[in-house]
């Protein structure tokens, strides 16, 4: 059986009130889990440990959070007041756990047996299609695995460019790339991205949509699963899977079986 699931944030034992709950097995089921994997929750260290140990039976793609902790780790970001990626930092094998997460994907595909879903932490715009967003994904990730890492993690954040050109390159390209598959919601039909706006449906700006109902959009009709958004609480269309049901905010811990055609829901509560 495959699901997928939605931002844990280092809640560690919703995760594994979840696996329990679907009667998860390593042996035989996969999950796909849809990034922002540590981060204000209170055992992100363990959350990391579980998810390894599963090996590929987890599929675990990267958030903004899980990019900030590379961020922090390398000195080229201060520790939000909030984080608790502390005890990750200070682990003897911390190296480990931070090789680990640099080489988690940005984005991926589930396969035709697990309905062939398109899974982002957060989203895309709606020049890309389906093929040029796991290319790009994939652009970023060769970085992210490369001793070029330090160097990039310095010029990665900020909000410039605020729109896709196919001749975006170097850093701007990666730049945008992260910005879109990790902190995107709202966005203009002409791909300009609002990067500060988090609230509902109900919050677009003017002339701003939520990434998936903008008009047009190439990857329309393409099955998607994101995370990132908790203020949507979960959203379940035929091709919109969004699983980002608050956890660390005290809501819930969400997993969707996704194969064999099969669509079902399973929560547990966060608190």
């Amino acid at each position: 059986m495959d699901y997928l699931i939605g931002d844990v944030q280092g809640c560690c034992d919703a995760l594994d009130a979840l696996l329990a709950k679907i009667g998860f097995s390593a042996s035989r089921d996969r999950l796909y889990v849809l990034g922002d994997l540590v981060n204000r929750g209170p055992k992100s260290l363990a959350t990391l440990r579980r998810l390894r140990d599963f090996g590929d039976a987890a599929q675990c793609l990267l958030g903004n959070h899980d990019l900030n902790l590379l961020a922090v780790a390398h000195g080229v970001r201060q520790a939000h007041r909030g984080d608790t990626i502390q005890e990750i930092l200070e682990a003897p094998d911390r190296g480990h756990w931070l090789d680990w997460l640099r080489h988690r994907p940005l984005a991926l595909s589930t396969g035709e047996t697990a309905g062939d879903w398109l899974a982002v932490h957060a989203g895309v715009v709606p020049q890309w299609s389906r093929t040029q967003t796991l290319s790009l994904a994939g652009e970023v990730e060769r970085v992210l695995r490369s001793a070029a890492l330090h160097e990039f993690l310095q010029h990665m954040y900020g909000d410039e460019p605020v729109r896709w050109q196919d001749d975006l390159a170097g850093v701007d390209r990666l730049r945008f790339v992260v910005n879109v598959l990790t902190r995107i919601r709202f966005v203009a039909a002409d791909g300009t991205l609002n990067l500060h706006t988090k609230d509902g449906l109900d919050g677009a700006p003017p002339g701003m949509f939520p990434w998936f109902d903008v008009p047009g959009r190439r990857t329309a009709g393409v099955p998607i699963a994101c995370g990132h958004w908790a203020t949507l609480g979960l959203i379940d269309r035929p091709d919109l899977l969004a699983i980002d049901t608050g956890c660390v905010w005290g809501r819930q811990l969400t997993a969707v079986r996704i194969d064999g055609g099969r669509r079902e829901i399973v929560q547990v509560g966060c608190g």
